[in-house]
């Protein structure tokens, strides 16, 4: 599904890719974890076509087109969702016209026609319940007013909704509680299927209590350093990532 060979990429002439190799298959959870700094989050934006990111070299692949080609919104039709870190607000737009202009979309991208009002809301309450988000928050301005929790959930919530080939989910956890964690976690288990996958990219260990991966890659200062099965990321909970800066994983 996605291969991604020898990527570098910078910003504004600094290098923070240093030759990144990957590659995931359909049906595969991986995570990706690393302390600040390593280039986590520039991979996602990179993934994402973040245009303020400059690929000096390397080739991405995704479902054998040239992801480099294309730009963000062709990536978002072909089936790459990013889940952001810190989610914006959107004032004035309502989650409902949000969420059925971004479908209509990838529904014209397919080649179908658009979705019917009653279908439209048939699938939101279908996938509020997958997702355990309360109605309160999808009859709202997109994030507007929302908790830190409440804006990771309304992602899983889009994410539900679009039914991507590639979710990339940027430090999903970060500043969840407990129950916020297990929601989130829950609904990307229940929309895993054989033929889409997941990135989830993380600091700590605890999301991967909820989402085992079936692969953990450590990334450090711009390349993977190392890979391995979830007790690779218990390895790390445990060592910490001076394990890693001390060069005691090889």
């Amino acid at each position: 599904m996605l291969k991604v060979k020898d990527l570098h990429a910078s910003i504004n002439g600094k290098e923070i890719l240093k030759g990144i190799n990957l590659e995931v298959k359909a049906g595969e959870i991986h995570a990706i974890m690393g302390p600040n700094g390593s280039g986590k989050s520039t991979l996602s934006a990179v993934l994402a076509g973040k245009e303020i990111f400059e690929v000096t070299h390397g080739e991405i692949e995704f479902n054998g087109k040239n992801l480099l080609e294309l730009s963000p919104e062709e990536r978002s039709r072909e089936g790459i969702f990013l889940s952001f870190q810190y989610p914006i607000e959107i004032p004035g737009v309502s989650m409902v016209n949000f969420m059925k202009t971004a479908l209509n979309e990838h529904r014209k991208h397919k080649g179908l026609d658009p979705v019917t009002a009653s279908d439209f809301l048939k699938l939101m309450r279908e996938r509020k319940e997958l997702v355990e988000i309360d109605s309160a928050l999808t009859n709202r301005a997109v994030n507007e007013g929302f908790s830190g929790g409440e804006k990771k959930k309304n992602e899983i919530f889009q994410m539900a909704m679009l039914e991507p080939k590639l979710a990339i989910l940027d430090e999903t956890d970060s500043g969840l509680d407990i129950d916020a964690l297990r929601i989130v976690a829950n609904g990307v288990n229940k929309l895993k299927r054989s033929d889409n996958a997941t990135i989830v990219i993380t600091h700590y260990q605890r999301l991967l209590d909820y989402i085992v991966p079936d692969f953990v890659h450590i990334l450090y200062n711009g390349q993977i350093v190392k890979t391995g099965g979830k007790e690779l990321a218990l390895e790390l909970e445990e060592k910490g990532y001076d394990w890693i800066k001390n060069g005691e994983q090889n």
